[in-house]
């Protein structure tokens, strides 16, 4: 019978960063996928990064991750959104070659030390007295694993709809996983929610008339995502596409209208909660019914094909009824659809049965991440991954586990706001959520992060040796000691302009972050005051039936977790803080 450390389950970005993570600190790591040549496929938009989302992979890189650098390789147009804006909500985003994207991470995954990988489903989780103990395959196969990680985005019991035209898949034409989901629900005792979301037809780029359109150029010259690419021989190498923007019409939201019983997000097949803020073009037209247009992006799938992704035409109509409507739009009148937009309804586990290291909170040694926490996109998948990669790899190793809090990071916000809040409809990042976006920005990821991807065994020493002397040129510079600044040579892959950008926006921010840290001050004794796991809520007379029942449900460590419960009131943190010094007190008494 095979053995590992850590057994992934599923090879999006969630569980590549998962797989990867627990390999590189020296763990024997098993990565399970239904198809070894979808590996970090792309269903929805080729792009990683935009806003909150492009500080996310920065994270992901400082901690040694490998969303950044493979973006770096597989982008084809680079752009810092929010420039107009301070350095504070700069976000990096790329438009990547789907297929050199996927064939970059698969070679990273296959080439990996310490990490196997399976072509097989897994059907059913191995549960010994709440601890999962190992997977079985649709093979039979049984396999052993101290930790087993689950990373199944929208597969879980999905449904796919096109127009009225229903049936099981997890993407377009891949199988959904139907016996993991009742395993998860059976064997675990996990609670099973539903979301659905939905995505755009792809066109022939041949077929579109791209002069009456604007086209989208990318950033002269692009800035990468990876702390870890030496930017200047990739940007004199690196080549950009445009995209191209173009909008509805009148004519458009017409044909929708009169097809609205046609979307299988309005006729009440896919009945599941979607997301806000990527709505459908139905969505769009209903919720906004005075609006004459809507901007829709072409953006290039890959260079080897002419395959154009419509972003902001997210759809679940008919067929017939998609032709139409994209035939209405201004160089569209010919275009050629190749696949056609569909919407999904999938299973996820709702993130507050699981702990802030993404462990669940009844079975033992089994961790959660991706869309089956509730989330969106490729880069909150893969933050999540990362983590969960990491502590499982911790909780094998009897080491300390890795929290990220709120002052850290933008994955420490998204695990936070996922376990502590939950989540009504999927979640996506933006800066509006950072507290602290002034302290945790794009630009400062791995000031913030890259020591604890070294202490963690995912930065090399060689690495964080180049890193440290970067670091401390800086701290030289800012406290105006007189030193000879480093070559780019002896600080790449920093450099001396990344060195003076650094400087002058810290210097821009730091009355702005004095501030902020004031403010922290004051409400850190709350935020970080250790709630005791034996404390008993059902004894605190001064608590509501609900405020104990949402606390019971939660279990949060800290008082500032606590008060980012939904419903709970200032009142109750009073409360909560005398009852833990009562038990403090009785504690030394006794």
């Amino acid at each position: 019978m095979k053995k590992y450390d850590v057994v992934v389950v599923g090879a999006g970005n969630a569980g590549c960063e998962a797989a990867l993570a627990p390999a590189r600190i020296g763990l024997k790591t098993l990565l399970i996928t239904q198809n070894i040549d979808l590996i970090a496929n792309m269903p929805c938009n080729p792009a990683i990064g935009g806003i909150a989302k492009g500080q996310i992979v920065r994270e992901i890189d400082a901690l040694g991750g490998e969303m950044g650098w493979i973006t770096d390789m597989a982008g084809i147009q680079f752009k810092m959104l929010n420039k107009s804006r301070g350095p504070a909500v700069w976000s990096p985003r790329a438009q990547c070659d789907k297929k050199l994207y996927s064939a970059f991470m698969q070679n990273s995954i296959i080439s990996q030390k310490n990490l196997e990988l399976l072509q097989a489903t897994v059907k059913k989780l191995i549960v010994t007295n709440n601890k999962v103990t190992g997977v079985i395959t649709n093979l039979d196969e049984t396999i052993q694993a101290q930790t087993v990680i689950v990373t199944t985005g929208t597969f879980l019991n999905g449904k796919i709809f096109v127009g009225k035209t229903v049936f099981d898949g997890g993407r377009f034409s891949e199988k959904a996983s139907i016996d993991l989901s009742k395993s998860l629900k059976d064997d675990c005792g996990l609670e099973i929610s539903r979301f659905t979301t939905c995505t755009p037809p792809r066109i022939n780029g041949n077929t579109v008339d791209y002069s009456k359109m604007t086209a989208q150029p990318g950033d002269t010259p692009p800035t990468p995502f990876s702390h870890f690419t030496n930017t200047k021989l990739w940007q004199q190498t690196k080549k950009q596409v445009p995209c191209f923007l173009v909008y509805s019409n009148q004519t458009t939201h017409q044909i929708i209208k009169d097809n609205i019983k046609e979307s299988s997000l309005y006729n009440g097949l896919a009945d599941a909660h979607g997301p806000r803020y990527c709505p459908s073009i139905e969505d769009k037209i209903v919720r906004f019914p005075d609006r004459t247009r809507h901007q829709l992006f072409l953006e290039p799938e890959s260079l080897s094909t002419k395959e154009v992704y419509i972003n902001g035409l997210f759809t679940g109509l008919g067929e017939q009824v998609q032709e139409k409507l994209l035939h209405s739009i201004e160089g569209l009148e010919n275009t050629q659809i190749i696949r056609y937009g569909y919407a999904i309804e999938y299973d996820y586990v709702p993130p507050i049965q699981t702990k802030h290291t993404l462990e669940t909170k009844n079975i033992e040694n089994l961790y959660l991440a991706g869309q089956i926490n509730g989330t969106t996109g490729y880069e909150e998948a893969a933050g999540q991954g990362i983590i969960a990669g990491i502590n499982a790899a911790l909780k094998v190793l009897q080491r300390h586990p890795l929290i990220l809090n709120r002052q850290e990071g933008y994955i420490g916000i998204l695990i936070d706001d996922l376990v502590t809040k939950g989540v009504d409809e999927p979640y996506r990042m933006f800066t509006s959520r950072a507290e602290h976006r002034l302290s945790i920005r794009n630009d400062n990821a791995d000031l913030r992060l890259m020591e604890l991807g070294h202490q963690i065994g995912l930065i090399s020493d060689a690495m964080y040796k180049k890193f440290d002397k970067y670091r401390q040129t800086l701290v030289d510079l800012y406290e105006e000691k007189n030193i000879e600044m480093p070559t780019d040579d002896e600080l790449a892959p920093w450099t001396q302009d990344k060195i003076k950008e650094e400087l002058e926006i810290t210097k821009k921010y730091e009355g702005y972050i004095h501030i902020q840290e004031q403010s922290a001050k004051k409400i850190a004794k709350y935020e970080n005051k250790q709630i005791p796991e034996s404390l008993d809520y059902n004894s605190i007379s001064t608590l509501s039936a609900e405020t104990k029942e949402k606390l019971i449900k939660v279990k949060p460590l800290t008082l500032g977790q606590a008060n980012r419960i939904p419903g709970i009131k200032p009142s109750d943190i009073v409360f909560l803080n005398i009852a833990i010094e009562k038990a403090k007190k009785t504690k030394i008494e006794d």
